[in-house]
């Protein structure tokens, strides 16, 4: 009962500093909107490491995912449920249906693996993207606009809470259990009566619906969006922030996105300098530290002790 205390206490705390910052100048709008695409690509990273750090399959679809739970919230948005009460529904929607859509990518991981899938979901990728060119229902290449800027900082603070929660608990159930089992050895995992097929179902549609939402936060906030917006630079973006953070880590795609996005900010009089960077840190992460900072780790007090705890016996082993 205490603990529950704590959290619902936590829980109203957070929502209130969300709605204060939201209604006061008590942050520039500058380091407000930092906050908003840390916070937004926190949740996409999320989505991203539920497939390429739990269940460990390299999987290139986030980008077509998060075109797709874009526009549909953002189409919704501007001609169905316009009034901006309806934005949790439209971002909803925009999630279910980007949710459908990874259920669908799924299905050739039951068969297929490693370097195939990988080139599979690309494929996905790269398909959605050209047909959001090519539609003009949709814009085509000029993109859609004026996308009513519903998105603001509660909404994004409140939807990271969710992802956070979604994530934890699912990787506490026996999903999550069956993730791992799966990564670790997928022969053994049938041989213990798991079922691969249903836990990956569950996995791809619970990360796809993490991204969609990313993608329907992004367009709310930057109130345009184009197909164009959702090529390489997102995919190689995304993989950047996860094995940046860490794979299996709630901590780590938080971690992963906040850096990223700080770099990007800084880094902004470069130019196309910055993407080099980018592509450098990938490449020294997969040859130095191939799980990221916080690989299949999670912050905490009792972390932060042990850390302290061997430390201090290095250093005593050290004197003597």
């Amino acid at each position: 009962m205490k603990q529950t205390g704590k959290k619902v206490l936590l829980l109203c705390f957070w929502l209130l500093l969300l709605f204060v910052m939201q209604q006061t100048q008590i942050m520039s709008n500058t380091l407000k909107l930092i906050l908003q695409y840390i916070a937004i690509y926190s949740i996409m990273v999320l989505g991203i490491n539920i497939i390429n750090g739990y269940l460990g399959i390299f999987s290139l679809a986030h980008a077509g995912i998060m075109a797709i739970g874009g526009y549909t919230s953002s189409l919704i948005s501007m001609y169905l449920l316009k009034a901006p009460f309806f934005f949790p529904i439209n971002l909803l929607l925009g999630g279910i249906v980007g949710m459908i859509f990874g259920l669908i990518v799924a299905l050739p991981s039951f068969t297929v693996k490693g370097d195939y899938l990988a080139i599979i979901t690309l494929g996905f990728s790269l398909l959605v993207q050209s047909l959001l060119q090519n539609i003009d229902a949709v814009g085509a290449s000029r993109g859609l606009r004026p996308i009513p800027k519903n998105t603001n900082i509660f909404w994004v603070g409140f939807t990271l809470l969710l992802a956070i929660i979604l994530v934890k608990r699912f990787v506490n159930s026996k999903y999550g259990r069956s993730l791992l089992a799966i990564r670790n050895d997928p022969v053994a995992a049938e041989l213990v009566s798991v079922d691969v097929k249903h836990a990956k179902l569950v996995a791809f549609g619970l990360s796809s619906f993490l991204i969609a939402l990313s993608g329907g936060l992004i367009c709310h906030l930057l109130s345009y969006t184009n197909p164009g917006a959702y090529g390489y630079s997102l995919i190689i973006e995304g993989l950047i922030m996860v094995y940046l953070g860490g794979v299996g880590s709630i901590t780590g795609s938080i971690l992963g996105a906040t850096i990223w996005q700080i770099l990007v900010e800084t880094l902004r009089f470069i130019g196309m300098w910055r993407w080099i960077l980018g592509a450098i840190i990938l490449i020294s992460l997969m040859i130095f530290k191939p799980t990221g900072l916080f690989g299949n780790k999670e912050f905490s007090l009792q972390w932060l002790r042990q850390i302290m705890r061997n430390r201090k016996e290095k250093r005593a082993i050290h004197d003597e």
